[in-house]
C-alpha cells in the first residue's frame, strides 16, 4: 500500500472514531438535555448540556482519536475555544429550528428533540478539522 494510502485510512479510520466519540458525547448532550430540562428553561438545558457533552467528548477524543498524552491543559483550553464556537452554532441551528421552522412546518411531534439532536450533529465535519488542526497538534515547542 502506497503511503498515501495509508495516510488516507489513517484519516479514515480516525474520523470513524472521532464520529463515534462525537455519538457517545451527542448521546450525553442529549439524554442530559431532557432530564436538565425538568428543573430549567430549554436554553439553559441545553447550554448545560453541552458543557457536559463537550468534556466527554475532549476525554474521548484525547484517548481514542488523536492520541495525545501531553499538554492536557492547554489541549482542553483549545477543545473549549473550538467547542464555545460549536455552541454557537449547536444552539442556533437547534432555535431556529424549534422557534421558526418546525411550527412554519407545523411539526408538533417531539420538536425540542428533534431540534436539539438536529442541532448537535450539525458540526461534525468542521469539529473534526479545527481539533485536528488546533486542539491536539503538535506540541507547544514545535509551533514556531
Amino acid at each position: 500500500m502506497s503511503a498515501s494510502g495509508l495516510g488516507g485510512r489513517r484519516e479514515t479510520h480516525a474520523f470513524a472514531a472521532f464520529v463515534l466519540s462525537g455519538g457517545l458525547a451527542a448521546a450525553v448532550n442529549v439524554v442530559s438535555r431532557f432530564l436538565l430540562s425538568r428543573w430549567l428553561t430549554f436554553e439553559a438545558a441545553v447550554a448545560v448540556a453541552f458543557l457536559l457533552a463537550m468534556s466527554t467528548a475532549f476525554l474521548l477524543n484525547r484517548a481514542f482519536v488523536f492520541r495525545s498524552s501531553t499538554h492536557w491543559a492547554r489541549q482542553y483550553w483549545r477543545f473549549a475555544v473550538v467547542n464555545l464556537t460549536v455552541f454557537v452554532q449547536v444552539f442556533l441551528v437547534s432555535e431556529g429550528l424549534v422557534r421558526l421552522l418546525f411550527p412554519a412546518l407545523g411539526l408538533r411531534w417531539r420538536p425540542l428533540e428533534i431540534g436539539h439532536l438536529l442541532g448537535v450533529m450539525s458540526p461534525i465535519v468542521t469539529s473534526y478539522y479545527a481539533h485536528k488542526h488546533f486542539t491536539f497538534r503538535g506540541p507547544p515547542d514545535a509551533e514556531a
